[in-house]
């Protein structure tokens, strides 16, 4: 069975004039923040799943001191539509069956600003913000950018507690709609590579726990791959993305954790899933951290030991892994349940569909195809034993 390529960046769109006309709006020229590359996947994928076109606004450095002036103007006056991003103006020229604004920091919001015509030559508008705390409505400014909103007909974030509250604040419909993952690529499967990485943490991290993985990796010589720098940026979100798939396929453990865990004071105690879960249950790791308590979680992340749960102070967690290496049947069910569940519920495919679903549009061939797809490379998954599927 040969793998399929992840999302492409050309494409064949059907002759059907009746195919789905999409515009997607991307950050991905002036901002490379590695914690974006989950986003950007996601707009290759609906660029893919219809007949799509990506819209790239342009930073422009020039406009720094009109755009703070005319900023403060805005959060003192009220007056949203004259926040500015700094990207140069924009012009949509063609019409679209649907317009899909990806934000993955609230102040992506004001780039909606810069571009003219986006309402006017596109039937439906879809906004999908990435991370919104409640706490963080009450903000002036922050609650300025979230009214921008007000003008698309659907709104969807990841933070399932948080939809109420926008759709409330803004009077427009918003749903919860969590993160998702390019499942095909992030499969181990069906070139089944050796974990040679023995624990992998990529992110926020408790110190407690980190030092304790520290001292066990010394102690029994294993490979412990964990960040060293502060602060990343991409060359290239492609090749990050691949990278970082890569790695855990190849970790046996992987850490994940809620989102912003050691943020108390910007979540005001709100728990949320991150992207971590869903990277981390597509390649296949045992994963080990704190779990958000929140209805989303328990819905997306319900099969047995989907996360194996930690503490914030967890100081012994060689002896958990330990623990774990004994028991060689429960990590083999682990690794399958987390990779089926990921390619037969969590792909990128699924969460699409979820929106055209409330928007009121069909799917396309191209998801029905890659659908199939996913369900023929579960069922190789779902072999007796997952280490020997190769």
């Amino acid at each position: 069975m040969t793998q399929q390529s992840d999302f492409p960046a050309e494409k064949k769109h059907s002759s059907n004039n009746q195919a789905l006309k999409t515009l997607v709006v991307s950050m991905r020229e002036f901002n490379y923040d590695a914690f974006r590359s989950p986003e950007f996947e996601f707009e290759d994928a609906i660029y893919s799943f219809s007949n799509g076109e990506l819209h790239l606004p342009k930073f422009n450095s020039n406009q720094n001191l009109s755009k703070r002036l005319l900023n403060l103007l805005a959060i003192q006056s009220g007056q949203k539509e004259l926040l500015k991003s700094g990207c140069t103006p924009s012009k949509i020229e063609e019409n679209y069956d649907l317009f899909f604004f990806l934000c993955q920091h609230f102040w992506d919001i004001t780039t909606i600003n810069s571009i003219q015509g986006w309402r006017d030559k596109c039937k439906k508008t879809v906004a999908w913000i990435d991370e919104i705390w409640i706490k963080e409505l009450s903000d002036r400014k922050i609650k300025l950018c979230i009214e921008l909103l007000q003008n698309f007909d659907y709104i969807f974030t990841p933070h399932s507690a948080s939809a109420k509250e926008i759709a409330t604040l803004i009077n427009r419909p918003c749903y919860s709609l969590p993160y998702g993952i390019d499942a095909i690529k992030f499969c181990p499967l069906p070139n089944l590579p050796p974990r040679n990485i023995d624990i992998y943490s990529v992110g926020r991290r408790s110190p407690i726990v980190h030092q304790s993985l520290l001292e066990f990796a010394e102690d029994k010589n294993l490979l412990y791959l964990h960040d060293t720098l502060k602060g990343l940026q991409m060359k290239s979100y492609k090749e990050h993305r691949r990278l970082y798939s890569n790695l855990i396929k190849r970790s046996r453990y992987f850490i994940a954790n809620k989102a912003k865990f050691d943020t108390p004071e910007q979540t005001g105690g709100q728990e949320e899933m991150g992207s971590r879960f869903f990277e981390g249950a597509a390649g296949g790791a045992v994963m080990i951290g704190i779990p958000p308590k929140c209805e989303a979680f328990n819905e997306y992340f319900d099969w047995n030991d989907a996360v194996i749960p930690i503490d914030y102070d967890t100081n012994n967690i060689g002896e958990l892994i330990s623990e774990l290496d004994a028991q060689p049947e429960r990590v083999d069910r682990i690794r399958k349940n987390n990779v089926v569940n990921s390619l037969l519920r969590h792909d990128w495919v699924y969460r699409w569909e979820k929106v055209l679903e409330k928007v009121g549009l069909d799917i396309t061939p191209e998801m029905i195809s890659r659908k199939n797809y996913l369900q023929n490379l579960a069922q190789l998954v779902s072999c007796d034993r997952f280490e020997n599927c190769s």
